[in-house]
């Protein structure tokens, strides 16, 4: 929105607006706009949560008992603290006409309320299960497929369907409407991926900002005809401007940090898991960066595989391959204090964000 007031720069006395025709300038402005909107809204929003939730988050009775005994009357749907700075810094700094930010914010609102749901379910019935699972991902892949071919409308017919193939130059694996499943399956596993990370204070928050950080750059050189002829990447028009709903999420994630550390005055819920995931999905996506993500995100994957191996395992041969999954838990079990998990956890996340970042020169 603020972005229209540097076309008002006919006169030296409006000179100043000229700043927000620069996207790393607003790029910039919206980390702190973000943050500044998170400290402004978070606490009171917290004491409401508070109020409305009585007894908090239910615990799973499977999972570790002391989570049981430590995190019991914590509130949940802490997602909203990081859902409205995102979103609210993004309308005041992005260029509303931009389809890309359209697309992305669909998703995070789509899959925030869907989340927030679940958590509501969860919160007034006092159980750990939410919503029906099929239920759940049947709505989730429906908005994947839904944006990924909005995505796909939007791009260029030479590169509309076609999957970039990292470390190689300028290849591309064309899957016309096939690409519908691909894109959806990156979105909606993103989101279930994050969903599954959270489980610890602060565990999940760091590594999507580590990962959103890290696709404000590869969006930024995507979306620049020189620096993607450079670094001998897909050019798509016009996908820079995600920057600034990236950079929104990295402020909003660190207002939201402040209150989940541990130990955390609240959890983010499915109301921000499934969210947050889906947007880095929907933005690997539209950059033609679907491969990268897994690497960005590499923790995610890590997580999400400990729990399908958990499961495959257990229903082919009856024993467990890990003491409790996601894998965050098996490492509990072992004996690892939860700070202990959690940092070593973040700095795996940054040693997979510069792996991915290499892709951009390695090719």
């Amino acid at each position: 929105m603020l972005y229209y007031l540097s076309l008002l720069t006919h006169t030296d006395q409006l000179a100043f607006f000229r700043l927000f025709r620069y996207l790393t300038f607003r790029s910039g402005a919206a980390v702190m706009t973000a943050l500044a909107i998170a400290f402004v809204i978070n606490p009171p929003l917290i004491r409401w949560l508070k109020r409305k939730q009585g007894k908090g988050q239910p615990i799973r009775s499977d999972g570790p008992q002391r989570h049981i005994i430590e995190k019991a009357g914590t509130p949940t749907m802490g997602g909203l603290l990081i859902l409205i700075p995102c979103i609210g810094s993004t309308l005041l700094w992005a260029q509303l006409s931009n389809r890309y930010v359209w697309i992305v914010l669909l998703v995070t609102i789509c899959y925030g309320l869907l989340g927030f749901l679940d958590d509501y379910y969860k919160v007034t019935k006092r159980t750990a299960d939410g919503l029906s699972g099929r239920a759940r991902l049947a709505i989730e892949f429906a908005i994947a497929f839904l944006a990924t071919w909005l995505i796909m409308r939007s791009e260029t017919p030479a590169l509309s369907g076609a999957l970039a193939i990292p470390f190689i130059k300028t290849a591309l694996l064309p899957l016309g409407l096939f690409f519908i499943l691909v894109g959806g399956f990156v979105i909606a596993g993103a989101a279930n991926a994050v969903n599954f990370t959270d489980g610890l204070d602060g565990l999940a928050i760091v590594p999507v900002m580590i990962a959103a950080a890290t696709f404000t750059l590869i969006v930024y050189l995507v979306g620049n005809e020189r620096f993607a002829a450079y670094l001998q990447l897909p050019y798509i028009v016009s996908s820079g401007e995600l920057a600034v709903f990236l950079a929104a999420l990295v402020g909003a994630g660190l207002g939201f940090l402040w209150y989940n550390a541990p130990p955390a005055a609240i959890f983010m819920g499915d109301t921000g898991s499934l969210p947050l995931g889906g947007a880095l999905g929907a933005v690997a996506v539209s950059v033609k960066h679907e491969i990268v993500l897994a690497i960005v995100g590499g923790l995610f994957v890590l997580e999400t595989v400990s729990v399908i191996v958990q499961v495959v395992s257990f229903k082919l041969t009856g024993k467990r391959v890990f003491r409790m999954a996601p894998i965050h838990h098996h490492y509990e079990q072992l004996g690892w204090t939860e700070p202990t998990i959690v940092i070593r956890f973040w700095i795996l996340a940054v040693v997979l964000a510069l792996a991915g970042l290499a892709t951009l020169k390695l090719r």
